[in-house]
């Protein structure tokens, strides 16, 4: 919902600004200064980013719209891996198998549809877990793998918006493009009236105001929301992390996931008693 607020500010006050200084907003009316640099920007793009980035810019370009992470979406991650770290006291690491080997069809996991559909962080926690249960790694050897998955996935997932503010950093040039072509079409008309030259030379001119106002008002600040996202979802596993490698020491699923908690920004951070209570509540499933 911000972003369309951002948009239609921005909007509204860089072309109520103009029409109160006086400007005619028909003067904007360029579609092919608009061609041209959307195009050159477009085509720019497919040059420089191979199809996976592509995707992957279309996914996350979608994911904003949706918000990001809220303290629900993290409350229910600590609850979760409350309850699986419970089984485990309950059953032994034997008894975890079954979660963790089909994850999607453990009735704890489909408690959390959200998590569920975060393949990134499924795929985190339960290949973690085959390891933590397999027993064949120390605690320190599994930090360094974590964070090696980690690193990866914020690498991967950065390529987009890297991409994205790749296009923004074009978009002023490309601007001037149209413009010069605009003067060029100017100067061949040089000898027309000069109500014909000024009408080619504002065009040539809106071409630049398109190719800034395009990469400062709306592509700059796509990506940087975009990286924003990437971020806060860099904490979402890191909230794991903490809790996966508590666990993996011994330590109790209850102080395991109130180390995940401490991780937490705190706009988002559920309190202690928010969190015992959950948990005294999954206990009752």
């Amino acid at each position: 919902m911000l972003i369309f607020i951002g948009i239609f500010i921005v909007i509204t006050t860089v072309l109520g600004g103009f029409v109160l200084e006086g400007g005619d907003i028909i003067a904007l009316n360029q579609p092919v200064e608009v061609l041209i640099i959307g195009g050159a920007a477009f085509g720019a793009f497919l040059i420089a980013s191979p199809m996976t980035v592509i995707k992957d810019v279309i996914k996350q370009l979608t994911a904003i719209l949706k918000g990001g992470y809220t303290k629900q979406d993290y409350l229910d991650l600590l609850v979760m891996m409350f309850e699986i770290f419970n089984v485990d006291r309950k059953d032994g690491l034997v008894g975890l198998e079954g979660h963790i080997e089909h994850p999607e069809d453990s009735e704890i996991f489909q408690r959390y549809p959200r998590f569920i559909e975060n393949h990134h962080a499924l795929a985190f926690f339960a290949d973690t877990m085959r390891v933590v249960i397999s027993g064949a790694v120390q605690p320190h050897d599994l930090e360094d793998l974590m964070d090696n998955d980690i690193e990866i996935l914020h690498q991967e997932e950065e390529r987009a918006s890297d991409a994205l503010n790749s296009v923004a950093d074009a978009l002023p040039g490309l601007g001037i493009v149209a413009a010069v072509l605009g003067i060029v079409i100017t100067m061949a008309a040089i000898n027309g009236p000069p109500e014909v030259i000024g009408h080619k030379v504002g065009a040539a001119l809106v071409g630049t105001f398109l190719g800034i106002l395009g990469s400062y008002g709306f592509v700059g600040p796509l990506a940087a929301s975009m990286k924003h996202r990437l971020n806060d979802g860099m904490q979402y596993m890191g909230c794991m992390k903490s809790s996966l490698l508590s666990f993996n020491k011994g330590v109790a699923g209850v102080i395991a996931v109130e180390f995940a908690r401490r991780t937490l920004f705190s706009e988002v951070r559920p309190d202690f008693l928010e969190l015992e209570a959950a948990c005294n509540e999954a206990k009752k499933k």
